[in-house]
């Protein structure tokens, strides 16, 4: 009887294992996995970028002000936003509740809680700035940002943020491709 539970139990180890392994794997579209708070459907604010990016030509460093300098590229805080958009100056014509919003956190004090769209995995590293410096367009990663409504997803062209779609813009530019560039 012993022996059936010993081989039983050895052949079971492997199974569980198995389903651990495979149980704790996010799917790629998992909104965990792109950053995001499962519970949050979409942005706070609806932050037209086809507006400010588009039509009024505001370069992304405005609000992405790190980029340039540092591995993060920034989250905009709400005193970005409010230099626009306090009260008698620009009302958002088109989305006056959205602007509302936006004076709302400013006056609470509180900071806009954007939902993270764009994300590599945590053992890679991104080094906004050296790409930047490299003048690299955000659009090569990001998409069209300019001609993008409210940024829900990531952009096609960023090839799912995977290794081989980072290696392949790394051969098309004579880049390095030493692991300890982006793994570190």
């Amino acid at each position: 009887m012993k022996r059936l539970w010993l081989v039983a139990g050895t052949g079971a180890i492997p199974v569980l294992l198995a389903f651990a392994v495979i149980g704790g794997r996010q799917a790629p579209g998992d909104t965990e996995a792109a950053g995001a708070d499962p519970a949050e459907g979409s942005q706070p604010i609806q932050f037209p970028h086809d507006t400010h990016a588009g039509q009024f030509l505001i370069d992304c460093q405005y609000c992405h002000y790190s980029a340039e300098r540092s591995v993060d590229a920034g989250i905009p805080p709400v005193e970005t936003c409010i230099g626009c958009h306090r009260e008698g100056a620009i009302d958002g014509r088109t989305n006056p509740e959205e602007v509302l919003k936006v004076r709302d956190y400013h006056a609470r004090g509180e900071p806009i809680p954007w939902r993270r769209i764009y994300k590599v995995s945590d053992h890679v590293h991104f080094p906004h700035m050296r790409h930047v410096a490299a003048e690299i367009a955000c659009q090569t990663c990001h998409g069209e940002v300019q001609e993008m409504g409210v940024l829900e997803h990531v952009a096609p062209e960023a090839g799912d943020l995977k290794m081989g779609w980072c290696i392949s813009c790394h051969l098309e530019r004579g880049a390095s491709r030493d692991c300890t560039v982006c793994h570190y």
